[in-house]
Parts: structure tokens; sequence; C-alpha cells
């Protein structure tokens, strides 16, 4: 509560009054009656805006854009990355969802103007910041299918096998004796098969991690196409907003897949924050992605 009695004081037409109506009690001669009057009107205002629920949506929606804007700058960078690594399909893919929710959001806004929706509408504020962090996720879920398809298409599992095939039939051949330099050899023959059992027991792990991302992006997909609907479907604004919400909390779980998986992408872990991925066009983002290159480029 405090932050919207906090703001609501110092709004600057409330702040004038209430510093002019203090000095207007000092100077008229009865400060110990003005200045309580002003003192209790200054309670009263803000105990009726402080507590008022459109004025506390205000008060999120802009804490809510500034955090945008901060985790924006923050991103930026990492977008630039995913756009300037991402294949041609991949990007159309990402491409096609992001131009669905805009154009949505679009129709929405039609609406709005056009007097035929109510005041507060679908994909405001904390709509948009929901979408933008799903859409987020979403194309670090491609980044992220992307980095494991090429690992796996790197990694044989063939060859690994026969390493240690090759190595079992060397320890196994290997002489019982305990002289020091057959226990070197036996030390050194085990550890490489040891390296050579992880190895495959990653390569398993990444094939299990690349078909659960395939089927996260599926998923969330087919859970941003809905939600967009729903917005304009559905004039609820708080029940878009509790839905974002309720998707945003069933990937945390893909997020902590994704923090797992940092080592293959190179990428940072999910933060709070996301880019403003919703209005933001895909040529202007691949544009950015390509000065940035360029000004790294000696």
């Amino acid at each position: 509560m405090g932050k919207y009695f906090k703001t609501a004081f110092l709004n600057r037409w409330n702040l004038l009054a209430f510093l002019g109506g203090m000095a207007f009690a000092l100077i008229s001669g009865w400060p110990d009656i003005v200045g309580p009057v002003v003192l209790a009107g200054e309670i009263g205002y803000l105990s009726l805006l402080g507590t008022h629920p459109k004025f506390r949506a205000y008060v999120d929606a802009q804490q809510s854009k500034a955090a945008r804007a901060e985790g924006a700058q923050q991103g930026q960078q990492m977008l630039q990355q995913i756009i300037a690594t991402l294949p041609r399909d991949l990007l159309d893919r990402y491409d096609a969802l992001r131009r669905q929710c805009a154009e949505l959001r679009h129709i929405a806004m039609a609406l709005k103007r056009s007097g035929t929706a109510p005041v507060e509408l679908p994909l405001e504020e904390f709509q948009v910041a929901g979408l933008d962090r799903l859409l987020w996720i979403y194309l670090r879920l491609l980044y992220t299918q992307c980095a494991l398809s090429r690992f796996l298409e790197k990694t044989r599992e063939k060859d690994i096998q026969s390493d240690v095939e090759r190595l079992e039939d060397r320890l196994g051949k290997l002489a019982a004796a305990a002289d020091p330099q057959t226990e070197r050899i036996r030390r050194t023959l085990e550890d490489n098969l040891q390296t050579s059992r992880g190895r495959l027991e990653n390569l398993a792990k990444a094939r299990d991690n690349f078909q659960l991302v395939q089927l996260e992006i599926d998923r969330l997909e087919n859970k941003i196409r809905s939600l967009s609907e729903m917005a304009v479907n559905r004039q609820e604004p708080e029940f878009i907003s509790s839905q974002v919400d309720h998707v945003a909390e069933s990937m945390l779980q893909t997020e902590r897949t994704m923090n797992e998986l940092t080592f293959f992408t190179g990428l940072d872990p999910v933060g709070e924050q996301s880019p403003p991925l919703l209005q933001t066009e895909l040529g202007t983002t691949k544009k950015q992605a390509r000065q940035a290159q360029d000004r790294t480029v000696p």
C-alpha cells in the first residue's frame, strides 16, 4: 500500500495544494486550526486515491512499464544474438506468432476507439508485459532447440559406444598383476571409460531435453495463440491477466530447464523482465543485430 500513497502524495498538483495549504495556515494567524484541517484533507485525499482500484492499476502499470524498459535494455544484446543465430524457418515461425499477437492487439485497440469495448480493454500494459514474457520464453526455446540440434548433429553415438567397447575390452585383457605400471594403465583406462560413459549419458539427456523443448515450443505456441484470441473474444482485462499469469506460472519448470541448458546456449539465465517483443518488428531487430555485429568487427 505504501507505494500507492507515496505516488498519490508526490503528485505535483497534490504537493502544490498541500504546501500551499500549509503556507496559508502559517500566515493565516490560526495555524493550530487551519493546519489540522489541511492535514485532515490530505489524509482523506490519500486514503481515497491510494485505495482506489483504478489508481492502483495505474501505478502498477507505470512500474511495470519502467521495469520493462530496464529489462528491454538488458535483454537487447541477448535478443540480437538470438536473431542473428536462428535459421530462417525458426525466425519465420516466431515472427508469425508475434504478428498474430500484435494484430489481435490492434483489433482490440480499434474496438476501444470505436466505443464498442469497455474502457478497460484487454492487452493493456499488464497483458502486453505478460505476452512479451511468453514470447521471450518462446524465442529462447527456439534458440535452445537450435543449440541442442547442433550438438546432436555433431555428436555421434556410435563413435562413443565404440570407444566404450574398446576400453572395456582392453580392461578385460589387462593382466591382473599388481605392479605399478599395470596399475597406472588400469587407472587411466578406467578413468577414460568413465568419461566415455558420461558422454553417453549426456547425449541421452540431450535427446530427452531436445524432445522436451520441442513439446514445450508447441505447447507455448498454442497457449499464446489462445491468449491472444481471448483478448478479443472476451473483453475482460482481469480474466485475461489471470490467464497470462497462469500460463507464465506453468512455464516455471520450462524456465528452469532452459537455465540448466545455458552451457548449450551460452545465454544468461531467464530473468524477470523481457524485451518489448510484441511491438518490435523482426526486421528492426535483425537490422540492430547486424549493426551490433558490424561494431564488434575490427
